[in-house]
Order: C-alpha cells, then sequence, then structure tokens
C-alpha cells in the first residue's frame, strides 16, 4: 500500500468513526418538553399524550417532562426557545407550539422575538376545534341558523386577539353575534373553566382538550355542542371535522345563518388563518443549530412512535382523528402554519384596530 493510497483509508476510516459516533444518544438524560401554555389547556393534554412515548422510542430512554411556561399567549415561552442553542442542550429541550404561537408571528406582533425559519420541525399534528353553548343559548338555534343568538349578549374568555382565537373571533363576528372578549387567559383551559363557572356563555377548545374536558359536560347536560371549524379535504375546501362527524362545521352553519357569507374578504380571511392555526396546529421543534444526526434521531423515534400498531386507536380518544407529520410533511406543515395571502393579514390587521383598537406595530 502507498503512502497516499494508507493516508486515503485512514481518512475513511476516521469519517466512517466520527459517522457512527454521531448519534443521537440521551441515556440518563431528561428531555423538557416546554409548552408555552398552562396546564389546562388543549397544548397541553398533546404534550402529555406524546411525552412517555417519545421517551420510549428516544435512544437511550430518557426521561420526558413537560414543562409549561405560559404569557404573553405563548410569545414568552416563544421567545425564551428562540435563545435556546443545541450546544446549550444538546437534545435535551424541545418545544410545542401552537397556532396561538404561529398568528402572533404571523400578525407582526412587536411582542415576537422568535423566527420559525431558525428552529427544526421533527413533529407536525393536525387538530379542530369545537364551540359549545350552555343549554339556555343553544334552544336559541334553529337547526344550522344561528340568527337567534344575534340579540344575545355573550362573555367569552380569550387568550388575546391576535392568537388562535380571532378564528373564533371572526366567526362569532360574522355571524351577527354579540360577544365581549375576556382577553388575558394564560390558556384555553382556562377559558373552559370561565363557561363550567357561568362567568362565560360560550366557548371552544381545540379538540384535545374537547375530547378530555368538555364531553363530560355534554354529557352532564352543561353544554351543548355547536359546530366545528371543520377540516380540510383533498381540494383544499371546508368540510365537516373527522373527529366530530355529527356536529356541523362553521362553513355550515354561516351558509344557514343570514347575513353570514361563504365569500369575499371576511370569509377568505377566516378560512386563511383557519388553515394556519388547525391543520397546522401544534408542532415540535429543535432549536436552532440542531445537527442534521439529531433531527434524524428524534425523526426516527417520532416515526416509531406514529407507526405504532396501535397508535391510531390510543391517539384517537385523545387527540382525535388528524394527520401526524415527520420529515418533509412536517416541513410542508410548517410553511402552511406561517405563511397567509397579504390580503387575509391586512384584512385581520384592520378589523382587529377597527373592533379591538390592537395595533400591531
Amino acid at each position: 500500500m502507498t503512502i497516499k493510497t494508507a493516508i486515503v483509508a485512514a481518512g475513511f476510516a476516521v469519517t466512517a468513526t466520527m459517522g457512527a459516533a454521531q448519534e443521537l444518544d440521551l441515556t440518563g438524560k431528561t428531555v423538557d418538553f416546554v409548552i408555552p401554555f398552562s396546564e389546562s389547556g388543549g397544548s397541553a393534554k398533546w404534550a402529555n399524550f406524546y411525552a412517555p412515548l417519545i421517551s420510549e422510542a428516544l435512544p437511550g430512554n430518557p426521561t420526558v417532562v413537560v414543562k409549561y411556561m405560559p404569557g404573553a399567549g405563548s410569545t414568552k415561552g416563544a421567545n425564551w426557545f428562540q435563545a435556546q442553542t443545541w450546544d446549550d442542550s444538546e437534545g435535551t429541550v424541545i418545544f410545542g407550539s401552537s397556532g396561538s404561537t404561529q398568528f402572533p408571528y404571523l400578525l407582526g406582533d412587536p411582542r415576537v422575538r422568535y423566527e420559525y425559519g431558525d428552529w427544526n420541525v421533527v413533529l407536525a399534528s393536525g387538530t379542530g376545534g369545537v364551540a359549545f353553548l350552555p343549554p339556555e343559548m343553544a334552544e336559541k338555534l334553529d337547526g344550522l341558523d344561528a340568527s337567534g343568538l344575534a340579540g344575545e349578549d355573550f362573555i367569552w374568555g380569550s387568550q388575546g386577539a391576535t392568537r388562535l382565537d380571532l378564528v373564533p373571533l371572526l366567526a362569532w363576528k360574522m355571524l351577527g353575534m354579540n360577544v365581549e372578549p375576556v382577553f388575558g387567559i394564560k390558556g384555553r383551559g382556562d377559558g373552559r373553566l370561565m363557561f363550567e363557572r357561568g362567568e362565560a356563555n360560550v366557548d371552544y377548545q381545540t379538540s384535545s382538550a374537547y375530547l378530555a374536558n368538555v364531553t363530560p359536560l355534554v354529557e352532564s347536560g352543561a353544554a351543548v355542542p355547536w359546530m366545528t371549524w371543520g377540516a380540510l379535504d383533498d381540494a383544499g375546501n371546508i368540510v365537516r371535522d373527522p373527529t366530530f362527524p355529527d356536529i356541523p362545521s362553521f362553513k355550515e352553519v354561516c351558509e344557514a345563518t343570514e347575513g353570514c357569507e361563504t365569500s369575499g374578504e371576511a370569509w377568505d380571511a377566516w378560512k386563511a388563518f383557519m388553515i394556519a392555526g388547525f391543520p397546522a396546529q401544534k408542532m415540535i421543534f429543535l432549536p436552532a443549530g440542531a445537527p442534521d444526526w439529531a433531527i434524524e434521531g428524534y425523526e426516527a423515534a417520532l416515526n416509531e412512535v406514529i407507526g405504532r400498531d396501535d397508535f391510531a386507536e390510543i391517539s384517537e380518544a385523545r387527540l382525535g382523528v388528524y394527520p401526524q407529520m415527520t420529515g418533509e410533511a412536517a416541513q410542508n406543515t410548517l410553511k402552511l402554519g406561517t405563511q397567509v395571502a397579504p390580503e387575509a393579514k391586512d384584512f385581520v390587521i384592520n378589523w382587529l384596530q377597527e373592533d379591538y383598537g390592537v395595533t400591531l406595530k
């Protein structure tokens, strides 16, 4: 063997050794799964569903602990995560975002100090949302027609006008309802508690929270399901939510209610933000600087989780029937959740300023 050949061979050996060494191993580690909301909402239910499954699937079987960092409608936690790097944690910090994290980013909220392009998505979860009423208000509905609610006064607990809550806020407006939002709750679970205490008389929850916390209210007669935000078919049309096929979509209710239109600027804006907020609702990220081998390690673990023979069964009762995506599908979903048409953005910004005095500067 010549000297040159020996050097090349040695180089291959070193490269192979380094490649073998660069594999995710979290033996003896604790992974913090940070959620920028309180422990009572849909994101908490989603994260606590995934945490033990991720622990089982990750190399080294680390303990995965869900940690809550509520505040400023989730921007507090997202801003904190922006400051984290791979070198700080080496795989022991992951972040779970929601539509309420995406909307301030989309709208240019001045509190946003985070950039989705810096993060590394390893899972994207679709979800839905269900609006519900107390029985005395539900009695005013005439089938799908919600015109009977127009003369009533509603109180609703909201995380904020620039959060995921803008989807129901705009829906209430399009239906001609008089809804007074109480802004500043730390999570949708706090809004549900207001409803349970009689402090609010309309609410909605994302699917996981509805399944866990609102279904008992429906069964006891304390709440009546009204409508879902719907889901997208392959052609991009709003259809009934597959998790709640017996509950009409907002589109159906809007079509049946005088003055509510499923075309025009308001509808286009509502649909754009519904798509950004729900089919791309929840995502898991690794921080900036995560190397490819670490991303691939997390993706492999999550593929193992969603590929389990029993995953459809165990997830349906906790999350509903929605896509769970990794790899290129997750990347595409991230784009869906962080991009809206300029016309839709302008409509929403003007509406928020006119109706709620919210100026995004």
